[in-house]
């Protein structure tokens, strides 16, 4: 996960958007309502991950608008959702973000599936339109906000 921020995103790690990476057991293992899913090679290198957590999009950084519709306690988020170059085309992420979505409805407390991605990294922004629907595109906004598009998973699909 740590790779991305650096190579994918260009950004490096900022704590305030990244102290999941660094700490992964006590985001997604500790609290009952988070999932992380792992995907390793056969000699056990991690390639892939996902991630699913309670807690909807906070205002700021993110559109109050978005927030708004998305609730933390009612909301599923997809986040950390990784494949390493090498593996990448295989059908990785879209198996991950399947059992996430099954999580997420068997949870039975959750109303919404949200994400948000970064459309400059390759790729993400087509993978998660084949997925979900986009909510709000921040490059519309006056000034382009962050340049993030955000999305909504149908429960049932």
């Amino acid at each position: 996960m740590l790779d991305t921020v650096y190579r994918d995103f260009g950004t490096g790690y900022v704590p305030r958007w990244h102290a999941d990476i660094i700490d992964p057991g006590a985001a997604y293992l500790a609290p009952a309502r988070h999932t992380l899913l792992v995907a390793v090679d056969a000699e056990g290198a991690v390639v892939a991950t996902a991630a699913l957590d309670s807690r909807g999009p906070a205002h700021p950084p993110n559109p109050p608008q978005v927030a708004e519709r998305f609730p933390s306690g009612g909301t599923a988020q997809v986040r950390r959702v990784y494949v390493r170059p090498e593996h990448r085309r295989r059908g990785l992420a879209g198996r991950l973000v399947d059992e996430l979505m099954v999580l997420a409805r068997a949870d039975g407390g959750y109303r919404a599936v949200y994400l948000h991605t970064d459309p400059t990294v390759p790729g993400a922004e087509g993978f998660w339109r084949s997925l979900g629907k986009v909510v709000h595109d921040e490059r519309e906004d006056a000034g382009g906000g962050q340049g993030i598009v955000h999305f909504e998973i149908p429960m049932g699909r």
